[in-house]
């Protein structure tokens, strides 16, 4: 694959700590939540996941409806990220994505399917992390 964008960001102190971009565009503090023992004073993984995958699928959905001339204004999506420990002493994720479109709905299913193999998060996760989509309230 040729890269068409790259970028890195470094942890310091791992979740404790801070983060921040090669480009410093993004520095943040980090800090354990309070269901997981820490302060939750600042943001965490989980969260900057959730941001980032949201931002992704949504992007993906409008790629697709423009590819197949769907007409949508916008693509709301709502990626919920859970953290817990896994069956082998280690974590894993788990992440729903809430879509709302203002399509019938079978039209919306088919968007959504069709972006879930578009999204480079989705292709990025599947196989690891069970995914769960709802589109416009109902769960698939």
């Amino acid at each position: 694959m040729t890269a068409l964008y790259t970028t890195s960001a470094t942890a310091r102190a791992g979740r404790n700590g801070q983060v921040t971009t090669d480009d410093k565009k993004l520095d943040l503090a980090l800090s354990y939540p309070k269901e997981m023992g820490g302060t939750g004073e600042a943001t965490n993984p989980e969260q900057l996941f959730a941001a980032g995958y949201s931002a992704c699928f949504s992007n993906a959905l409008l790629h697709v409806a423009r590819e197949t001339k769907t007409a949508i204004k916008s693509a709301p999506t709502t990626a919920t990220v859970g953290i817990g420990p896994n069956e082998s002493n280690g974590f894993a994720l788990t992440v729903a994505l809430s879509i709302e479109l203002e399509l019938e709905q079978n039209a919306a299913v088919e968007l959504v399917h069709t972006a879930h193999q578009v999204c480079p998060y989705s292709n990025a996760v599947r196989g690891n992390i069970d995914v769960k989509l709802i589109v416009n309230g109902v769960a698939l």
